[in-house]
C-alpha cells in the first residue's frame, strides 16, 4: 500500500465524522499529500523520514479546527515544513551529541584566535573518538556521510564497497559511538586525520580526505 492509499483508508476509517464536510477535508489532505511529501524529502533527504512527517501532518490535520482554515494546502504545507525542519534539527543534535561538538562548524576562518583554538580542540576530540571506537570502514563512511553529506552511492564508489554495505557500516558506526569500548589510537594517525579533515573542510577540496579514508579501508 502506498502513502496516498494509506491516508485514504485512514480517512475512510476516522470515527463518525465521515460526513460530507469531513470527506472534503480528507480529500484536501490527499490532494496535497504529494506536495507535502516533496517538502519533507527536500528538507530531510530521507524517504522514510519524509513519510513520517506527512503522517504526522495528517494526524495534526485530523485534530485541527479546520473551520478556521482558509487555504488548506497552504496550512498543510506550513505544518509539514515546520515538522521537517524540527526533524532535521533533531537529527543534527543527535549527531552532535554522539561525537561532541560537530566537525564542519569548527572550521570557520572568520572567528578569533581563541575561538579557533577551541574549535580545533573539538575537532581533535571528535576525531580521536572516531579512531578509538570505529573500524577504518565505519569511520570512513561516517565522516563522508555525516560530516560532508556524501550520498551512499558516492561513498560506495570511493571506498569500493557495496552501497548496502555502506548503509550497514553507518548504522554500526552509530551504535559503536554509543558504547564505551575504545581502541589504542596512534598519535601519528590521529594528527594526520585531523590535519586532512580540517584542510578538506576549510578548502572544500575533499580529494585528499577521500584518498586517506579509502587507503585506511583498503589496509
Amino acid at each position: 500500500m502506498n502513502l496516498l492509499e494509506s491516508h485514504r483508508d485512514h480517512a475512510e476509517q476516522t470515527d463518525d465524522r465521515s460526513i460530507t464536510g469531513w470527506d472534503g477535508d480528507a480529500s484536501a489532505f490527499v490532494s496535497a499529500a504529494p506536495r507535502l511529501f516533496a517538502i519533507g524529502l527536500r528538507v530531510l533527504r530521507d524517504v522514510g523520514e519524509a513519510e513520517d512527517v506527512v503522517q504526522e501532518t495528517w494526524l495534526r490535520w485530523a485534530r485541527a479546527d479546520r473551520s478556521v482554515v482558509i487555504r488548506p494546502p497552504a496550512f498543510l504545507a506550513l505544518i509539514t515544513t515546520r515538522l521537517a525542519i524540527n526533524g532535521a534539527q533533531s537529527a543534527r543534535r543527535r549527531r552532535e551529541t554522539s561525537v561532541g561538538p560537530w566537525l564542519p562548524e569548527t572550521t570557520d576562518l572568520s572567528v578569533g584566535p581563541e575561538t579557533a583554538a577551541e574549535r580545533r580542540e573539538a575537532v581533535d576530540t571528535a576525531i580521536r573518538l572516531l579512531l578509538e571506537r570505529l573500524t577504518p570502514a565505519e569511520r570512513a563512511v561516517y565522516l563522508l556521510r555525516i560530516a560532508f553529506d556524501y550520498p551512499h552511492r558516492q561513498i560506495s564508489e570511493i571506498l569500493h564497497l557495496g552501497e548496502d554495505h555502506t548503509r550497514q557500516l553507518l548504522r554500526r558506526a552509530r551504535d559503536r559511538l554509543a558504547t564505551e569500548r575504545r581502541h589504542q589510537v596512534s598519535t601519528t594517525a590521529h594528527r594526520r586525520l585531523v590535519r586532512t579533515f580540517v584542510a578538506a573542510a576549510q578548502s572544500g577540496d575533499l580529494a585528499g580526505l577521500e584518498e586517506l579514508l579509502a587507503a585506511d579501508v583498503a589496509h
